[in-house]
C-alpha cells in the first residue's frame, strides 16, 4: 500500500515539473524609433525587468532591440506593444502618442540634431 502510494506521489510530481517546462527561449531583434542613451536606458531598463524577459539590449546606432524571452510567459506582439507604450516605434507597431510626447526632445526623431545644436 505504501509503496503504491508513494509511486502514485511520484508520478504525479515528475507530470508537474513536465508541464512547466513547455516554453521556448526565442530571440528576436526589433527595428525602433530610438534615438540615444536615454533612450537605451528607458526602454533596456523596462523590458529586463518584465516577466519572461530574459534579457533586452538596444543598440543605439542601428535603433535595433535585440529581446531574448520565453514564450510561454511573453509573446513578440507584447514585447512590441510594451515599446510602444513606453513611446517608440517597434517593427509596424506605432509608438503610443500620449507615450511618444512625454519622452525628452533628445529622444524624438532627430532629437540630438536639435539637441547637440543648442
Amino acid at each position: 500500500m505504501k509503496n503504491s502510494l508513494l509511486f502514485v506521489m511520484l508520478l504525479m510530481s515528475s507530470f508537474g515539473f513536465s508541464q512547466k517546462s513547455n516554453g521556448k527561449t526565442e530571440t528576436a531583434i526589433i527595428q525602433t524609433s530610438a534615438e540615444c542613451g536615454e533612450c537605451k536606458e528607458r526602454i533596456e531598463g523596462a523590458l529586463n525587468y518584465t516577466k519572461g524577459i530574459k534579457f533586452a539590449e538596444l543598440d543605439v546606432d542601428s535603433r535595433k532591440l535585440t529581446v531574448r524571452f520565453k514564450n510561454d510567459v511573453i509573446s513578440l506582439d507584447e514585447i512590441k506593444k510594451q515599446v510602444s507604450q513606453l513611446g517608440y516605434q517597434a517593427d509596424e507597431v506605432k509608438a503610443d502618442p500620449q507615450a511618444f510626447e512625454k519622452l525628452p526632445a533628445c529622444c524624438k526623431p532627430s532629437g540630438m540634431e536639435k539637441h547637440n545644436g543648442h
